[in-house]
Protein backbone atom coordinates (compact mmCIF):
# COMPACT_ATOMS: atom_id res chain seq x y z
CA UNK A 1 0.00 0.00 0.00
CA UNK A 2 1.33 3.46 -0.95
CA UNK A 3 1.47 6.30 1.50
CA UNK A 4 -1.92 7.32 2.29
CA UNK A 5 -3.39 10.35 0.61
CA UNK A 6 -5.52 13.12 1.21
CA UNK A 7 -7.11 15.79 -1.33
CA UNK A 8 -7.99 19.36 -0.43
CA UNK A 9 -11.23 20.23 -1.84
CA UNK A 10 -13.38 23.64 -1.91
CA UNK A 11 -14.67 26.16 -3.62
CA UNK A 12 -12.36 28.93 -5.27
CA UNK A 13 -10.25 31.19 -3.20
CA UNK A 14 -10.93 29.65 0.67
CA UNK A 15 -6.85 29.47 1.27
CA UNK A 16 -7.04 25.58 -0.12
CA UNK A 17 -2.99 26.61 -1.54
CA UNK A 18 -2.39 28.23 1.41
CA UNK A 19 -2.91 25.27 3.57
CA UNK A 20 -1.20 23.01 1.36
CA UNK A 21 1.79 24.96 1.83
CA UNK A 22 1.46 25.26 5.29
CA UNK A 23 1.23 21.90 5.53
CA UNK A 24 4.47 20.82 3.51
CA UNK A 25 6.35 23.07 4.62
CA UNK A 26 6.66 24.30 0.49
CA UNK A 27 5.50 27.47 -2.00
CA UNK A 28 4.62 24.74 -4.40
CA UNK A 29 1.34 25.86 -4.85
CA UNK A 30 0.59 29.29 -6.31
CA UNK A 31 -1.05 31.46 -3.75
CA UNK A 32 -2.95 35.25 -5.20
CA UNK A 33 -6.37 36.89 -4.31
CA UNK A 34 -7.59 35.46 -7.73
CA UNK A 35 -9.96 32.77 -7.75
CA UNK A 36 -8.91 29.78 -9.69
CA UNK A 37 -5.39 29.89 -9.88
CA UNK A 38 -4.69 26.64 -9.13
CA UNK A 39 -6.31 24.76 -11.77
CA UNK A 40 -4.47 21.48 -11.97
CA UNK A 41 -3.36 18.86 -8.88
CA UNK A 42 -0.50 19.26 -7.30
CA UNK A 43 1.66 16.84 -5.16
CA UNK A 44 3.38 17.61 -1.74
CA UNK A 45 4.48 15.24 1.15
CA UNK A 46 3.29 16.01 5.03
CA UNK A 47 5.42 15.01 8.05
CA UNK A 48 3.35 14.42 11.47
CA UNK A 49 4.43 12.70 14.37
CA UNK A 50 7.27 10.43 12.16
CA UNK A 51 4.81 9.50 9.72
CA UNK A 52 4.17 10.64 6.06
CA UNK A 53 1.52 11.16 4.18
CA UNK A 54 0.31 12.43 0.39
CA UNK A 55 -0.97 15.24 0.25
CA UNK A 56 -2.82 16.85 -3.22
CA UNK A 57 -4.01 20.04 -3.89
CA UNK A 58 -6.94 21.05 -6.12
CA UNK A 59 -8.19 23.74 -8.23
CA UNK A 60 -11.44 25.33 -6.46
CA UNK A 61 -15.06 23.28 -7.90
CA UNK A 62 -17.40 25.05 -9.01
CA UNK A 63 -19.31 22.00 -9.88
CA UNK A 64 -22.62 23.70 -11.91
CA UNK A 65 -19.81 25.57 -14.03
CA UNK A 66 -19.79 24.28 -17.97
CA UNK A 67 -16.75 26.89 -18.73
CA UNK A 68 -14.02 24.09 -20.28
CA UNK A 69 -11.67 25.31 -17.75
CA UNK A 70 -13.93 24.59 -14.19
CA UNK A 71 -15.30 21.54 -15.79
CA UNK A 72 -12.24 20.20 -16.19
CA UNK A 73 -10.88 21.14 -12.74
CA UNK A 74 -13.92 19.58 -11.13
CA UNK A 75 -12.47 16.46 -12.76
CA UNK A 76 -9.15 16.85 -11.66
CA UNK A 77 -10.66 16.74 -8.22
CA UNK A 78 -12.66 13.93 -8.50
CA UNK A 79 -9.61 12.00 -9.70
CA UNK A 80 -7.81 12.83 -6.71
CA UNK A 81 -11.11 11.73 -4.21
CA UNK A 82 -11.50 8.29 -5.96
CA UNK A 83 -7.85 7.41 -5.19
CA UNK A 84 -8.04 9.04 -1.02
CA UNK A 85 -7.79 8.01 1.65
CA UNK A 86 -9.33 11.14 3.20
CA UNK A 87 -10.75 14.66 2.33
CA UNK A 88 -9.96 18.01 4.16
CA UNK A 89 -12.54 20.63 2.91
CA UNK A 90 -11.67 23.99 3.15
CA UNK A 91 -14.49 26.50 4.00
CA UNK A 92 -13.92 30.07 4.45
CA UNK A 93 -14.98 30.54 8.38
CA UNK A 94 -15.79 34.52 7.78
CA UNK A 95 -18.48 33.76 4.84
CA UNK A 96 -20.33 31.36 6.17
CA UNK A 97 -21.59 28.60 4.69
CA UNK A 98 -22.98 29.60 1.18
CA UNK A 99 -25.11 27.88 -1.98
CA UNK A 100 -21.81 26.10 -3.23
CA UNK A 101 -20.73 24.87 -0.29
CA UNK A 102 -24.42 23.07 0.02
CA UNK A 103 -23.63 21.82 -3.17
CA UNK A 104 -20.06 20.54 -2.31
CA UNK A 105 -21.22 18.99 0.94
CA UNK A 106 -23.67 16.58 -1.39
CA UNK A 107 -20.51 15.31 -3.44
CA UNK A 108 -18.26 15.14 -0.74
CA UNK A 109 -21.15 12.51 1.18
CA UNK A 110 -21.51 10.53 -1.79
CA UNK A 111 -18.05 9.95 -2.18
CA UNK A 112 -18.03 7.96 0.85
CA UNK A 113 -14.45 9.24 2.27
CA UNK A 114 -13.84 10.43 5.46
CA UNK A 115 -14.21 14.03 5.33
CA UNK A 116 -12.81 16.62 8.26
CA UNK A 117 -14.04 20.64 7.42
CA UNK A 118 -10.87 23.12 7.38
CA UNK A 119 -12.84 26.16 8.66
CA UNK A 120 -10.37 28.64 7.20
CA UNK A 121 -9.42 32.22 8.19
CA UNK A 122 -10.66 31.59 11.13
CA UNK A 123 -7.95 34.32 12.98
CA UNK A 124 -10.60 35.28 16.05
CA UNK A 125 -12.32 33.56 18.75
CA UNK A 126 -15.15 35.57 16.84
CA UNK A 127 -14.89 33.17 13.41
CA UNK A 128 -13.70 30.43 15.06
CA UNK A 129 -17.28 30.62 16.69
CA UNK A 130 -19.02 30.71 13.78
CA UNK A 131 -17.27 27.98 12.13
CA UNK A 132 -19.98 25.98 13.96
CA UNK A 133 -22.71 26.31 11.37
CA UNK A 134 -20.76 23.93 9.09
CA UNK A 135 -21.23 21.02 11.73
CA UNK A 136 -24.92 20.88 10.29
CA UNK A 137 -23.46 18.84 6.77
CA UNK A 138 -22.16 16.14 9.74
CA UNK A 139 -18.84 15.92 9.58
CA UNK A 140 -15.93 16.88 11.80
CA UNK A 141 -15.18 20.71 11.76
CA UNK A 142 -11.35 22.03 12.81
CA UNK A 143 -11.16 26.13 12.78
CA UNK A 144 -8.15 27.23 11.50
CA UNK A 145 -5.79 30.01 10.18
CA UNK A 146 -3.67 28.72 7.11
CA UNK A 147 -1.74 31.72 6.87
CA UNK A 148 -0.79 32.05 10.47
CA UNK A 149 -0.70 28.48 11.40
CA UNK A 150 -3.07 28.32 14.09
CA UNK A 151 -4.94 25.29 14.89
CA UNK A 152 -3.20 23.27 12.15
CA UNK A 153 -1.59 20.79 14.21
CA UNK A 154 -5.83 19.78 15.39
CA UNK A 155 -5.79 19.17 11.95
CA UNK A 156 -3.47 16.74 11.43
CA UNK A 157 -4.53 15.06 14.67
CA UNK A 158 -7.87 14.56 13.24
CA UNK A 159 -6.18 13.03 9.96
CA UNK A 160 -3.68 11.43 11.93
CA UNK A 161 -6.51 9.63 13.44
CA UNK A 162 -8.22 8.63 10.42
CA UNK A 163 -4.98 7.48 8.09
CA UNK A 164 -4.32 4.06 8.10
CA UNK A 165 -0.29 3.62 7.51
CA UNK A 166 1.64 0.78 5.81
CA UNK A 167 5.14 0.67 7.30
CA UNK A 168 6.52 -2.08 5.08
CA UNK A 169 5.10 0.39 2.18
CA UNK A 170 7.09 3.79 3.76
CA UNK A 171 10.46 1.34 3.98
CA UNK A 172 10.46 0.55 0.22
CA UNK A 173 9.56 3.89 -0.84
CA UNK A 174 12.75 5.36 1.11
CA UNK A 175 14.59 2.85 -1.00
CA UNK A 176 13.43 3.71 -4.41
CA UNK A 177 15.59 6.22 -6.37
CA UNK A 178 12.59 8.76 -8.21
CA UNK A 179 14.21 9.31 -11.81
CA UNK A 180 13.07 12.88 -14.21
CA UNK A 181 13.48 12.41 -17.70
CA UNK A 182 13.71 15.83 -18.92
CA UNK A 183 14.24 17.34 -21.58
CA UNK A 184 12.87 20.12 -24.91
CA UNK A 185 10.00 18.63 -26.87
CA UNK A 186 10.79 15.65 -29.14
CA UNK A 187 14.50 15.38 -28.11
CA UNK A 188 13.79 11.07 -27.79
CA UNK A 189 12.86 11.58 -23.14
CA UNK A 190 10.06 8.80 -24.02
CA UNK A 191 11.91 6.76 -26.76
CA UNK A 192 14.80 6.81 -23.68
CA UNK A 193 12.18 5.79 -21.23
CA UNK A 194 10.76 2.65 -23.26
CA UNK A 195 14.26 1.41 -24.08
CA UNK A 196 15.17 1.61 -20.54
CA UNK A 197 12.14 -0.69 -19.40
CA UNK A 198 12.52 -2.76 -22.33
CA UNK A 199 8.64 -2.28 -23.45
CA UNK A 200 6.18 -0.03 -24.70
CA UNK A 201 4.55 1.62 -22.20
CA UNK A 202 5.09 5.06 -22.89
CA UNK A 203 3.77 6.23 -25.86
CA UNK A 204 6.06 7.58 -28.52
CA UNK A 205 5.65 10.17 -31.33
CA UNK A 206 7.57 12.50 -33.61
CA UNK A 207 4.88 15.11 -32.53
CA UNK A 208 6.14 17.76 -30.41
CA UNK A 209 4.37 17.70 -27.03
CA UNK A 210 2.95 14.48 -27.22
CA UNK A 211 3.78 13.33 -23.32
CA UNK A 212 1.14 16.21 -21.41
CA UNK A 213 1.59 14.60 -18.17
CA UNK A 214 3.79 13.24 -16.24
CA UNK A 215 3.78 9.47 -15.80
CA UNK A 216 5.58 7.55 -13.53
CA UNK A 217 6.40 3.44 -13.99
CA UNK A 218 8.10 1.19 -11.16
CA UNK A 219 11.05 -0.70 -12.48
CA UNK A 220 13.87 -3.26 -10.50
CA UNK A 221 17.13 -4.15 -11.57
CA UNK A 222 19.68 -6.23 -10.00
CA UNK A 223 17.36 -6.01 -6.37
CA UNK A 224 17.84 -1.81 -7.21
CA UNK A 225 14.46 -0.17 -6.91
CA UNK A 226 13.56 2.89 -9.78
CA UNK A 227 10.52 5.20 -10.53
CA UNK A 228 10.81 6.88 -13.78
CA UNK A 229 9.18 9.92 -14.03
CA UNK A 230 8.93 10.49 -17.68
CA UNK A 231 8.01 14.32 -17.95
CA UNK A 232 6.18 16.64 -20.89
CA UNK A 233 8.58 18.34 -23.26
CA UNK A 234 9.03 22.17 -22.14
CA UNK A 235 8.69 24.29 -24.29
CA UNK A 236 9.51 28.56 -24.18
CA UNK A 237 6.61 30.43 -22.45
CA UNK A 238 5.94 32.88 -25.01
CA UNK A 239 5.48 29.93 -27.62
CA UNK A 240 3.02 27.46 -25.57
CA UNK A 241 -0.34 28.73 -26.67
CA UNK A 242 -2.49 25.57 -25.79
CA UNK A 243 -3.41 25.44 -21.86
CA UNK A 244 -2.07 21.89 -22.17
CA UNK A 245 1.55 22.38 -23.31
CA UNK A 246 1.23 25.38 -20.92
CA UNK A 247 0.05 23.32 -17.91
CA UNK A 248 3.31 20.91 -19.81
CA UNK A 249 5.42 23.11 -18.59
CA UNK A 250 4.18 22.99 -14.60
CA UNK A 251 3.77 19.39 -14.76
CA UNK A 252 7.70 19.08 -16.01
CA UNK A 253 8.79 21.70 -12.86
CA UNK A 254 6.53 19.51 -10.63
CA UNK A 255 7.97 16.22 -11.51
CA UNK A 256 11.52 17.43 -10.89
CA UNK A 257 10.43 18.79 -7.42
CA UNK A 258 10.00 15.20 -6.82
CA UNK A 259 12.77 13.65 -8.42
CA UNK A 260 15.92 12.31 -6.57
CA UNK A 261 18.12 12.40 -10.32
CA UNK A 262 17.12 13.97 -13.32
CA UNK A 263 18.10 12.74 -16.89
CA UNK A 264 18.58 15.63 -18.96
CA UNK A 265 18.15 15.01 -22.81
CA UNK A 266 19.74 16.99 -25.34
CA UNK A 267 19.27 16.17 -29.24
CA UNK A 268 23.01 15.55 -30.40
CA UNK A 269 21.81 17.09 -33.91
CA UNK A 270 20.59 20.05 -32.88
CA UNK A 271 23.05 20.48 -30.26
CA UNK A 272 22.91 22.83 -26.93
CA UNK A 273 20.11 25.77 -26.87
CA UNK A 274 19.36 28.22 -24.53
CA UNK A 275 16.17 26.13 -23.41
CA UNK A 276 18.41 22.94 -22.67
CA UNK A 277 20.12 25.53 -20.34
CA UNK A 278 17.40 26.88 -18.61
CA UNK A 279 15.79 23.16 -18.02
CA UNK A 280 18.68 22.50 -16.55
CA UNK A 281 18.52 25.44 -14.11
CA UNK A 282 15.14 24.05 -13.20
CA UNK A 283 16.71 20.84 -12.32
CA UNK A 284 19.49 22.79 -9.94
CA UNK A 285 16.57 24.95 -8.16
CA UNK A 286 14.19 21.34 -7.50
CA UNK A 287 18.05 20.54 -5.99
CA UNK A 288 18.12 16.91 -8.50
CA UNK A 289 21.21 15.39 -9.10
CA UNK A 290 21.37 15.19 -12.99
CA UNK A 291 23.21 13.51 -15.58
CA UNK A 292 23.43 14.35 -19.10
CA UNK A 293 22.07 12.31 -21.83
CA UNK A 294 23.25 13.74 -25.62
CA UNK A 295 20.54 11.21 -27.44
CA UNK A 296 20.43 10.74 -31.14
CA UNK A 297 24.25 10.13 -30.96
CA UNK A 298 23.99 7.35 -34.26
CA UNK A 299 22.55 10.71 -36.78
CA UNK A 300 25.42 12.79 -35.96
CA UNK A 301 27.08 12.74 -39.43
CA UNK A 302 31.18 12.70 -40.10
CA UNK A 303 32.53 11.15 -36.37
CA UNK A 304 36.11 10.86 -35.24
CA UNK A 305 37.02 9.91 -32.00
CA UNK A 306 37.11 13.50 -31.39
CA UNK A 307 33.71 14.03 -31.73
CA UNK A 308 32.56 13.07 -28.43
CA UNK A 309 35.11 15.54 -26.60
CA UNK A 310 34.53 18.43 -28.86
CA UNK A 311 30.84 18.12 -28.18
CA UNK A 312 31.17 17.94 -24.40
CA UNK A 313 33.51 21.14 -24.26
CA UNK A 314 30.66 23.26 -26.44
CA UNK A 315 28.22 22.14 -24.19
CA UNK A 316 30.45 22.52 -21.02
CA UNK A 317 30.92 25.96 -22.27
CA UNK A 318 27.02 26.87 -22.52
CA UNK A 319 25.97 25.41 -19.75
CA UNK A 320 29.30 26.53 -17.21
CA UNK A 321 27.10 25.91 -13.97
CA UNK A 322 26.50 22.52 -14.73
CA UNK A 323 30.16 21.35 -15.41
CA UNK A 324 29.74 18.82 -12.33
CA UNK A 325 27.24 16.55 -14.30
CA UNK A 326 27.99 13.53 -16.43
CA UNK A 327 28.04 13.51 -20.22
CA UNK A 328 26.85 10.48 -21.93
CA UNK A 329 26.18 9.84 -25.55
CA UNK A 330 23.38 7.56 -26.46
CA UNK A 331 20.99 6.60 -28.93
CA UNK A 332 17.04 5.88 -28.23
CA UNK A 333 16.85 4.61 -31.56
CA UNK A 334 19.91 1.62 -31.33
CA UNK A 335 19.96 1.43 -27.55
CA UNK A 336 24.00 2.27 -27.80
CA UNK A 337 24.97 3.31 -24.34
CA UNK A 338 21.68 3.53 -22.29
CA UNK A 339 22.65 0.75 -20.33
CA UNK A 340 25.24 3.19 -18.61
CA UNK A 341 22.07 5.82 -17.21
CA UNK A 342 20.88 3.74 -14.62
CA UNK A 343 24.33 2.92 -12.47
CA UNK A 344 25.14 6.37 -13.08
CA UNK A 345 21.73 7.19 -11.37
CA UNK A 346 22.28 4.98 -8.42
CA UNK A 347 26.46 6.95 -7.44
CA UNK A 348 24.72 10.05 -8.16
CA UNK A 349 21.43 9.00 -5.66
CA UNK A 350 24.55 7.93 -3.21
CA UNK A 351 26.51 11.41 -3.50
CA UNK A 352 23.06 13.43 -2.42
CA UNK A 353 22.95 11.37 0.38
CA UNK A 354 26.85 11.61 1.63
CA UNK A 355 27.19 13.08 4.91
CA UNK A 356 30.44 14.53 5.41
CA UNK A 357 32.07 13.01 9.14
CA UNK A 358 32.28 16.35 11.61
CA UNK A 359 36.20 15.37 11.89
CA UNK A 360 36.45 15.05 8.18
CA UNK A 361 34.89 18.35 7.69
CA UNK A 362 37.12 20.13 10.42
CA UNK A 363 40.11 18.52 8.64
CA UNK A 364 38.71 20.24 5.23
CA UNK A 365 38.27 23.78 6.82
CA UNK A 366 41.99 23.96 8.29
CA UNK A 367 43.45 22.58 5.32
CA UNK A 368 41.48 25.49 2.83
CA UNK A 369 40.16 28.14 4.85
CA UNK A 370 41.92 28.56 8.44
CA UNK A 371 44.84 31.77 7.92
CA UNK A 372 48.30 29.90 9.13
CA UNK A 373 48.13 32.65 12.71
CA UNK A 374 45.09 30.69 13.03
CA UNK A 375 41.74 32.00 14.38
CA UNK A 376 39.42 31.54 11.73
CA UNK A 377 40.07 32.39 7.64
CA UNK A 378 39.46 35.66 6.24
CA UNK A 379 37.72 35.50 2.70
CA UNK A 380 36.88 38.75 0.37
CA UNK A 381 33.66 39.96 0.41
CA UNK A 382 31.31 41.30 -1.97
CA UNK A 383 32.45 44.22 -4.06
CA UNK A 384 35.71 43.21 -2.97
CA UNK A 385 36.31 45.58 -0.56
CA UNK A 386 36.03 44.04 2.97
CA UNK A 387 37.03 41.05 4.50
CA UNK A 388 34.78 39.02 6.31
CA UNK A 389 36.04 36.13 8.59
CA UNK A 390 34.84 32.48 8.63
CA UNK A 391 34.14 31.19 11.67
CA UNK A 392 33.56 27.46 10.79
CA UNK A 393 31.70 25.44 8.45
CA UNK A 394 29.08 22.63 8.92
CA UNK A 395 26.78 19.87 6.72
CA UNK A 396 23.23 21.10 7.70
CA UNK A 397 21.49 18.76 4.93
CA UNK A 398 21.44 16.14 2.68
CA UNK A 399 19.65 15.68 -0.43
CA UNK A 400 21.44 17.39 -2.09
CA UNK A 401 23.68 17.91 0.64
CA UNK A 402 23.70 21.74 2.57
CA UNK A 403 27.18 23.40 3.95
CA UNK A 404 26.63 26.68 6.01
CA UNK A 405 29.35 29.05 6.42
CA UNK A 406 29.45 30.62 9.47
CA UNK A 407 30.84 34.13 9.04
CA UNK A 408 31.46 37.13 11.52
CA UNK A 409 31.27 40.68 10.56
CA UNK A 410 28.44 43.56 10.30
CA UNK A 411 25.52 43.83 7.92
CA UNK A 412 26.60 43.86 4.09
CA UNK A 413 29.69 41.71 4.52
CA UNK A 414 28.56 38.96 2.76
CA UNK A 415 31.06 36.90 1.11
CA UNK A 416 31.86 36.71 -2.64
CA UNK A 417 30.29 34.78 -4.71
CA UNK A 418 33.94 33.51 -6.00
CA UNK A 419 34.60 32.48 -2.41
CA UNK A 420 31.51 30.31 -2.20
CA UNK A 421 32.86 28.82 -5.87
CA UNK A 422 35.93 28.18 -4.66
CA UNK A 423 34.54 26.01 -1.20
CA UNK A 424 31.93 24.33 -3.89
CA UNK A 425 35.20 23.77 -6.01
CA UNK A 426 37.19 22.61 -2.82
CA UNK A 427 34.40 20.21 -1.29
CA UNK A 428 33.76 18.62 -4.40
CA UNK A 429 37.26 18.09 -5.19
CA UNK A 430 37.92 16.47 -2.21
CA UNK A 431 34.45 14.72 -1.45
CA UNK A 432 33.22 14.52 -5.00
CA UNK A 433 29.60 14.49 -4.72
CA UNK A 434 29.34 12.75 -8.40
CA UNK A 435 26.76 14.99 -10.68
CA UNK A 436 25.12 16.32 -7.48
CA UNK A 437 24.47 20.09 -7.14
CA UNK A 438 25.75 21.48 -3.40
CA UNK A 439 24.29 24.25 -1.63
CA UNK A 440 25.97 26.77 0.34
CA UNK A 441 24.54 29.08 2.74
CA UNK A 442 25.95 32.25 4.88
CA UNK A 443 24.97 32.88 8.40
CA UNK A 444 26.49 35.91 10.28
CA UNK A 445 27.77 34.36 13.74
CA UNK A 446 26.84 36.51 16.63
CA UNK A 447 29.46 38.29 18.90
CA UNK A 448 27.72 36.48 21.74
CA UNK A 449 27.93 33.07 20.88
Amino acid sequence: MPKPLVSIVGRPNVGKSTLFNRLTGSRRSIVGDEPGITRDRIYGDVEWRTRTFEIVDTGGIVPDDDALIPRNIFIQAGTAIEASQAIVWVVDARAGVTPLDEELAVHLRNSGKPVIVAANKSESRQVSEQAAEFYRFGFEVVPVSAEHGTSVGDLLEELFDILEFDEAAEEDSRDEIRLAIIGRPNVGKSSILNRILGEERVIVSPIAGTTRDAVDTGLEVDGKKFVLIDTAGIRRKGKTTEMAEKLSVIMARKALERADVAVLVIDAVEGVTHLDASIAGYAIESGCSIIIAVNKWDLVAEKDTSTASEFERALRDKMKFLDWAPVVTVSALSGQRLSRLLPLVEKANEARNVRIPTSRLNDFFERNVMQPKGGGGTAPGKGGKSRVQVKYITQAGIRPPMFVLFTSGGPGSELHFSYLRYIENRLRAEFEFFATPLRLKERKKSKKS
